[in-house]
């Protein structure tokens, strides 16, 4: 709850360009031709998927037939192995306090966790869950994918962090943008197919980033993919978690404290012939 009013301020103070709205302003004039065409999207769903409603979803990942997820919260982190079509949880490993959990990632027998403001990092040994290390970074974790020659982390800023996935060492960063301006709140985060897709926090909106020029190249608007049936009644219930199995090619979304996960795919929003590309 503290997380969700200080960065609840923090919009309300400086928010983001209107990564929201279908048809945002048009970029000035200077910089239009540079800018990249914004592609919109929609979504079908394809199948829902029980999901536990006390999982405060901070990361999450497809691999070998389950999912992986990670929970935040001081008292409530964990890790867990989840098996998709029940939403059982097969395996799990509790963080202590006062570690909030944040993003993780897999890379060759590790699992990897961020946690949000204690500039620490934690491994895992991917099939038994066991601690293998630790590791230091500046500032806050938020979101970690992998593009299988580099980690990849977000930290609640418009810079997206590339790391040594041996060393994790920072290699490199990219300032991601969206209509010529920073974007900021990028939290949980999946590559797919050349492109890092990014929760915008506290919005219903995810956006597919060129992660050579940090340009948002498309947003997907997933506005009331959680019904208001299925709300709770204190829960922040904030979209957030993206999965990807590219063997089937797959997408799979949730929230934080969502009872469902859902399978979507994606539909592209053509825009009127008088708006700005």
């Amino acid at each position: 709850m503290l997380r969700l009013l200080l960065i609840a301020a923090l919009l309300a103070s400086c928010g983001n360009p209107s990564i929201g709205q279908e048809t945002p302003p048009a970029p000035k004039a200077a910089a239009a031709t540079s800018l990249p065409p914004d592609r919109l999207y929609g979504y079908e769903v394809v199948n829902s998927f029980p999901h536990d409603r006390a999982a405060f979803t901070q990361g999450l990942l497809w691999l070998d037939g389950h999912l992986y997820e990670s929970t935040g919260q001081v008292g409530r982190t964990s890790i867990r192995k989840v098996r998709l079509e029940t939403g059982e949880v097969v395996q799990k490993r509790d963080v202590p306090a006062p570690y909030f959990g944040e993003g993780i990632v897999n890379f060759d027998n590790r699992l990897i966790e961020l946690t949000w403001q204690h500039n620490k990092g934690f491994i895992y040994d991917l099939k038994t869950f066991e601690p293998k290390g630790e590791w230091q970074y500046p500032g806050e974790g938020w979101g970690l994918t992998q593009d299988s020659k580099r980690i990849i982390m977000s930290d609640g800023t418009p810079e997206l962090r590339f790391l040594d996935p041996v060393t994790l060492k920072e290699t490199g960063r990219v300032t991601v943008t969206f209509q010529g301006q920073p974007l900021k709140n990028l939290n949980e985060i999946e590559y797919i197919k050349g492109e890092v897709w990014a929760n915008v926090w506290l919005t219903d909106v995810i956006v597919r980033i060129d992660p050579q020029t940090g340009y948002v190249v498309g947003r997907i608007l997933l506005n009331n993919l959680l019904k208001p049936s299925d709300r709770g009644n204190s829960s922040p219930d904030v979209l957030n978690g993206i999965a990807y199995d590219a063997a089937s090619d797959r997408i799979f979304v949730t929230g934080k404290q969502w009872p469902k996960l859902y399978e979507i795919k994606l539909i592209e929003r053509q825009r009127p012939a008088n708006l700005p590309q």
